[in-house]
């Protein structure tokens, strides 16, 4: 049995570091695909392609939102250090677009705002041991939040699973009672026929001409198909379900080929009676295919 996972929780940690509190934040919600927002603490940009791997590794759909921030210790806020070359580069970058009159000249407190121009002391004095201890805490506070999240998230599917289990029962009871409603029997369909023919024609109408209208309106009328398809996809969800995430695609595409057979269904129906069992099973499907967004 596989785990089934939302795409919707929270999580937070920490760990104590020389230069302070390293605290993790992560977040996330629906999404078509998968969205990773981060954001490090100055000084850790050249971190930013490992933790987005670990992240991505992590999780198949979902809008995933993770800031980690430094909370420093009294006396470790000269930590920071300028990349000097770097910030030169940026000053002069624009230089012809300003002197042109396209752009305004960069102001300091922007340049300073970017990537990799402010980086660690211990990396900027090439202190090695420092910068991997430094990096080691972030990684590994970086790892447990995005674990917690992913606990989250499938504490969150774990519910959805009960839910979504309890609609296909539905769907398959409705199904059930549909493929058994006497209104869909040839001589059910007879009977109505014969019945609209007395009210129109006092006279009747030859037997063998009522067998035959009868048999041609049964067959317009047949929902054996639908009911076929209705049961293939039921078994089919339930295997997916089974087999954890990521399954949320796949069961958003059978929630639509419920509603297609529901709708013919539905169309085909000459009775009152399976006309409500079909209007009875649309609701369930769509309720199922809402849930079903969720997942991932």
């Amino acid at each position: 049995m596989g785990t089934l996972s939302g795409m919707t929780g929270f999580a937070r940690a920490s760990t104590g570091t020389a230069g302070g509190e390293l605290s993790a934040e992560a977040r996330s919600v629906n999404g078509r695909g998968l969205d990773i927002r981060l954001r490090l603490p100055d000084g850790m940009a050249h971190l930013e392609a490992e933790a987005r791997a670990r992240i991505k590794a992590a999780f198949d759909r979902g809008s995933v939102s993770v800031t980690v921030s430094v909370d420093k210790v009294s006396g470790a806020e000269s930590a920071i250090h300028v990349d000097q070359a770097r910030l030169r580069a940026l000053a002069l970058a624009g230089r012809d677009l300003v002197d042109e009159g396209l752009a305004t000249a960069p102001r300091i407190d922007g340049l300073l705002a970017l990537r990799g121009v402010l980086i660690s002391e211990d990396a900027a004095a090439g202190n090695a041991a420092a910068t991997e201890e430094a990096d080691t805490a972030l990684l590994a506070v970086l790892d447990e939040v995005t674990l917690a999240l992913k606990a989250a998230r499938q504490a969150e599917g774990a519910q959805l699973k009960t839910i979504l289990e309890s609609q296909i029962s539905e769907i398959e009871a409705l199904k059930i009672q549909a493929a058994n409603h006497p209104a869909a029997s040839i001589e059910a369909i007879r009977d109505r026929l014969k019945q609209k023919i007395d009210d129109l024609l006092p006279g009747g109408i030859d037997p063998d001409r009522l067998a035959q209208e009868a048999a041609l309106m049964a067959v317009k009328a047949d929902t054996r198909e639908e009911i076929d398809r209705l049961t293939g996809h039921v078994e089919a969800a339930r295997t997916l379900l089974a087999g954890g995430s990521p399954c949320g695609r796949k069961l958003d595409f059978l929630a639509q080929e419920f509603n297609r057979e529901v709708n013919t269904l539905c169309s085909k129906a000459s009775d009152r009676g399976l006309t409500e069992i079909g209007l009875a099973m649309k609701h369930v499907v769509d309720q199922f295919r809402e849930q079903v967004q969720n997942l991932e």
